[in-house]
């Protein structure tokens, strides 16, 4: 897959929310605002004449108004919204549940002014839409406005002259509430539909792009089939003197390792010298793609000299594909690792053994590139060579290649 078909559905990802985000901060404000408006109403009233006593006015009030002003800022602030919204319901129920003990020696009149609470119910019921899921809302929505009808038929002793005008009250709210509720969820449940058709658009498109970059890398391998592989088998065939010989296996080298990299996307590398401490490293680092660290022993002389880089990469590969196939097959069993690096030689070892049911390998499929392709073509293309060893007490794979004397490949 492509860089550009990975960002595409990165992208994918991180528009999963962008209309919801959006309609939940249009929410907030809309609904910040609400409260100011109704909130001014309410305070005003309070600072009126109160139909709760002396002593219980000022804390009610305190306490309410407090945390209504709290949920506005928090709302208009977008942040802490859940904490302070969900707050100012469970005060305004507290209010309500201690209303008939503060306001039980007034004598209101039918027909007067409502108490300053009244003008809270839907702003108590509003905010339920930032802080609490929808059942909650649904549940908050019609038990408030029914607790504060019975709190206020409660103080005036369920007398017959207020019935009518609680049921309004009660009824109103009830109305308001229900709307405002059902709005909010009609808003995002259509900023999820968006998002959600927004996401599939931009993973059909990231499916699409990805679908092109194999077919791309189809006709990429396809060419090089053609132009490298076939390419060197002409001059193999045509070659008829030592040099020409020379050029037609360096050409088919070089065929062998671009195809064998293909697979990974990987480049071939460079004939740069690396030392043989940072090809050791890599070796004993190649286990980590897979999630282990078999234990790695070295032998490593100390004037073992460099190694192209371009040989260095094809071991380290051909030793990945060893050590995959042995976690696929065998488990990753006893899998251990060995790097043997000796002038005396000269030769550059590297040891992939694991103790599994270990495998024929002349029963492998011709379709099985594994070893064919990604460890014996890989190291061959190098100038290397490998031996493979599989019985019932396990698998050896061994990969050679051969040093001159000053550490430059033979």
């Amino acid at each position: 897959m492509t860089a550009d078909a990975v960002a595409t559905r990165r992208r994918a990802r991180s528009f999963g929310s962008f209309t919801r985000t959006r309609v939940e901060r249009i929410l907030q404000i809309a609904i910040a605002f609400g409260c100011i408006a109704l909130g001014s109403q309410a305070f005003f009233a309070a600072l009126g004449v109160a139909e709760e006593g002396a002593r219980w006015h000022i804390p009610l009030t305190a306490a309410t108004f407090a945390s209504l002003l709290a949920a506005i800022v928090a709302a208009l602030a977008g942040r802490a919204v859940r904490v302070f919204t969900g707050l100012f319901p469970v005060v305004y129920v507290a209010v309500l549940v201690l209303w008939p003990f503060a306001a039980g020696g007034s004598h209101p009149e039918p027909t007067g002014p409502s108490p300053w609470i009244f003008y809270l119910i839907n702003v108590a019921t509003v905010v339920t839409i930032l802080a609490y899921p929808l059942w909650l809302q649904i549940v908050a929505t019609v038990l408030i406005p029914l607790l504060y009808g019975f709190v206020r038929l409660l103080q005036t002793g369920f007398g017959q002259d207020f019935l009518i005008y609680v049921i309004l009250d009660v009824s109103f709210a009830l109305i308001l509430g229900g709307i405002l509720v059902a709005l909010g969820w009609v808003f995002r449940a259509v900023a999820d539909d968006v998002d959600a058709a927004r996401a599939r658009a931009v993973e059909s498109y990231a499916a699409a792009a990805a679908t092109d970059a194999t077919e791309q890398e189809r006709v990429s391998v396809a060419a090089l089939m053609h132009d490298s592989v076939l390419a060197a088998l002409l001059a193999i065939s045509r070659a008829t003197s030592a040099r020409e010989q020379a050029l037609a296996v360096a050409m088919a080298r070089e065929a062998l390792t671009r195809l064998a990299n293909a697979e990974r996307d990987a480049e071939i590398g460079s004939d740069a010298p690396i030392p043989m401490e940072a090809f050791a490293d890599a070796v004993e680092n190649a286990g980590l793609e897979f999630g282990v660290a078999p234990p790695t022993r070295r032998h490593i002389a100390e004037d073992a000299g460099t190694i192209p880089e371009s040989v260095a990469r094809a071991l380290v590969l051909a030793a990945t594909q060893a050590i995959a196939n042995s976690i696929q097959h065998a488990d990753g069993h006893g899998l251990h690792l060995e790097v043997d690096v000796s002038r005396a030689s000269p030769r550059v070892t590297v040891l992939i053994a694991d103790t599994g049911p270990g495998f024929d390998a002349d029963a492998v499929p011709d379709d099985r590139l594994g070893i064919r392709a990604s460890i014996n073509a890989r190291v061959a293309a190098v100038g290397g060579r490998t031996r493979i060893q599989s019985g019932s007490d396990g698998t050896r794979v061994v990969l050679e290649w051969d040093m001159q004397p000053g550490g430059e490949q033979a």
